[in-house]
């Protein structure tokens, strides 16, 4: 099996200690969420996306939820050029690839945008990502918005009430060191994990990212999770999207782009049809 490893338009930033959470088409990573559990029919509004170039070649795949009909929310480094239209996933198993035509046809095709600012080089501090559906995905219930600034609250309340997440996504189960790296296949299948708040408006986060949990206890996010929501708590309201993670075997913690900043909020909702 070959090494779940970055696209290739992330060579500009593969130096970092932190490594994106977006998955090559090509590798062959084991399933999803590290020490998760199988989703099934509890979050059928998160997806699974395949960004393509301009001739329509794969190149990369994200996790991600459907805020509404039309409007799928993710990480600005899944929808970054050469990104030209995404194919998008609802099943909770996706593993049987000529079924869904994998990763050739999704369920609903879109077009992917990325922030004012946003640069490659610094995708941390702008790592927000929508795509436009071409058609609408009807659903019983969507992901929702946070409230501005509600995270802010979070940032005293350490060791008094732990925060949790609920984070979901399609990519990798564990990584393993390069020695013991077992054959595989990719699974493509929804998982949740309960990462729990580790830190928040410190120097190393400022104020757009958290660092959450990924551990045998808590479960985490890795490789092919880029994208996939940070619910609060039990809720459908997401306030974070996972970013990237500090360790490359997806262990320790991970990062989450915080979604509750109000600039943030104002360029989501500019996609979104007027109430």
């Amino acid at each position: 099996m070959r090494r779940p490893r970055l696209a290739t338009w992330a060579s500009g930033v593969a130096a970092l200690a932190a490594g994106l959470l977006a998955i090559s088409v090509g590798a062959a990573p084991a399933s999803a969420i590290t020490h998760g559990d199988l989703d099934g029919g509890g979050h059928p509004y998160v997806g699974l996306m395949v960004a393509k170039d301009v001739d329509g070649n794969p190149m990369w795949r994200c996790s991600g939820t459907l805020i509404s009909p039309k409007v799928y929310l993710t990480a600005g480094h899944c929808t970054q050029a050469p990104a030209a239209s995404v194919d998008i996933w609802f099943g909770s198993d996706l593993r049987d690839a000529g079924a869904i035509d994998f990763p050739a046809n999704g369920d609903v095709k879109g077009t992917p945008y990325v922030p004012p600012g946003y640069d490659p080089a610094d995708y941390q501090t702008h790592d927000v990502g929508v795509v436009v559906l071409d058609d609408p995905v009807p659903m019983p219930m969507y992901g929702e918005l946070p409230e501005a600034d509600v995270l802010d609250a979070l940032a005293t309340m350490r060791g008094q009430h732990p925060t949790t997440f609920t984070t979901v996504g399609y990519g990798v189960q564990r990584m393993f060191p390069e020695a013991a790296r077992p054959e595989v296949e990719s699974q493509r299948v929804r998982m949740v994990a309960k990462p729990r708040l580790i830190q928040l408006n410190t120097g190393f986060t400022g104020d757009y990212l958290m660092l959450v949990s990924a551990n045998a206890n808590t479960g985490g996010q890795c490789n092919g999770d880029s994208g996939g929501p940070h619910f609060l708590g039990d809720s459908n309201v997401v306030v974070g999207v996972t970013s990237f993670g500090k360790n490359e075997l997806c262990r320790g913690t991970g990062a989450a782009f915080r979604i509750d900043r109000s600039w943030v909020l104002s360029w989501v909702k500019g996609f979104l049809p007027a109430e």
